[in-house]
């Protein structure tokens, strides 16, 4: 839990300091599993179906697989996400078109498309003062209501709201250069690098961004009290 330094009733030294390595070594503990599972894994699933069995069989398997892990979930009793949920419904869609349609490019315009309107999203609740960053904070680190009050802190989550509302245009507008630009088959080896060298370089500038004002409110990690 995130608490200021003087709120904390923690002895000196005993709160959990935290520093870019230690921060970036926990990010990567959470999510390295997420995106082999959501990311990497599918993408190399439709690279190599589309290589020996078509791009048609590739959206199929890739839905399988990720039906497969909601179902994995369910049979484990463990609490299946909602943006999981969300994804499935969204790839089921993607999927349908993409099939019905024949067409390899309306499978893949259509995250650009809903990239496009998360930006949207992200950038809107910044200029109407309700930067969504704030609501999602507390999912990655909860702290106190009155901390995320401090002026400095609300001006990150501006910040970080309309950071974001770029990443996800840069995101899309690459998506949508290669998937133009390059064959279909270097596009599927590409993207997802591409994608990911972008949401990573977001992730780093949010991190060093959080971490400069965290110490600037004397703010330290401790144990939920």
């Amino acid at each position: 839990m995130l608490v200021s330094v003087r709120d904390s009733e923690t002895p000196s030294g005993a709160g959990s300091g935290f520093s870019m390595r230690s921060v970036l070594l926990a990010v990567g503990r959470r999510s390295l599993p997420h995106l082999l599972e959501a990311t990497l894994i599918p993408a190399l699933l439709f690279y190599l179906a589309m290589m020996f069995l078509g791009t048609g069989a590739a959206m199929v398997i890739v839905l399988g697989w990720t039906y497969g892990a909601v179902f994995r979930r369910a049979v484990q009793g463990h609490r299946i996400p909602g943006v999981l949920i969300l994804a499935t419904i969204g790839l089921t869609v993607r999927t349908v078109v993409g099939i019905l349609s024949g067409s390899a490019f309306m499978y893949f315009i259509q995250p650009v498309a809903t990239t496009v309107v998360l930006a949207g999203v992200f950038l809107g609740s910044a200029l109407v003062g309700r930067p969504l960053i704030a609501r999602l904070a507390g999912d990655f680190c909860p702290m106190d209501d009155a901390i995320g009050q401090r002026p400095p802190v609300a001006e990150l989550f501006s910040g970080l709201t309309l950071l974001w509302a770029g990443i996800h245009l840069l995101n899309a507008a690459a998506t949508f250069g290669l998937l133009v630009l390059l064959p279909l088959h270097t596009f599927v080896a590409i993207k997802t690098g591409a994608s990911l060298a972008i949401t990573f370089a977001g992730i780093l500038c949010t991190i060093s961004w959080a971490m400069r004002t965290a110490r600037s409110e004397n703010l330290v990690f401790c144990p939920a009290r």
